[in-house]
């Protein structure tokens, strides 16, 4: 079902805010690494964090978002850092896992670098397929193209493109050659890591069979 009326389906109330901040709202609301947040809209419902940067572990900005119902999801390491700055309702995850929290399925991913060390995979971070409405939406984190993107199924792709710290935006296409998605967002550019460009050469190095989408 890869037409333009599914794509629109998919990416119903999904946005891309700063740096690699997605937020998808459906019936509930959820965050991936919430990130320079403007505002103190109290709306999330479910919020994910791959890792223990402070672009993608944000404590003052996750307040910004979190009520007392809120599930928090992090890998070990960031977990304990939310429960050191107060936060409750946290669950830990571990890479490769399958999980039911709150009512949301979702597995992990490993997230890690190659070749370089600011995201090392000994770390145990993660990157999440999560099922909102019957499709799988993978957010990867801050990663490189890994081997293990060969298992994962998704619908809808969210991959770091700026350099760096990540894969860069040919690396970024040829991973979501891989997962073969029906669409592919670029996050992580423009921002922290990499620049504007870097989403419109994403796009141009996707498949063709791969709906590419700026949101930035």
């Amino acid at each position: 079902m890869k037409n333009s009326g599914h794509d629109e389906i998919l990416l119903r109330g999904v946005s891309l805010m700063k740096n690699a901040t997605i937020r998808i709202q459906r019936d509930k609301v959820f965050y991936f690494d919430p990130f320079r947040i403007d505002g103190e809209s109290k709306d999330a419902d479910f919020i994910f964090v791959s890792h223990d940067h402070r672009d993608h572990l944000s404590p003052e900005d996750i307040m910004k978002l979190v009520r007392n119902d809120t599930v928090l999801i992090a890998p070990e390491s960031s977990a304990a850092l939310l429960a050191e700055a107060g936060f409750t309702n946290v669950t830990a995850v571990r890479p490769s896992g399958s999980y039911t929290v709150g009512g949301v399925s979702f597995s992990t991913v490993p997230m890690y670098n190659i070749g370089k060390k600011f995201h090392e995979k000994h770390k145990n971070w993660v990157g999440y397929v999560v099922n909102i409405d019957g499709a799988d939406y993978y957010f990867a984190g801050d990663t490189d193209l890994i081997h293990e993107m060969e298992t994962i199924k998704a619908d809808v792709a969210f991959l770091p493109v700026g350099g760096t710290y990540t894969m860069n935006a040919e690396e970024a296409a040829r991973a979501a050659d891989i997962i073969k998605p029906a669409v592919a967002v670029p996050m992580h550019y423009g921002d922290v890591a990499g620049s504007a460009e870097d989403g419109d050469t994403f796009i141009r190095g996707l498949d063709r069979s791969i709906k590419g989408v700026l949101l930035k």
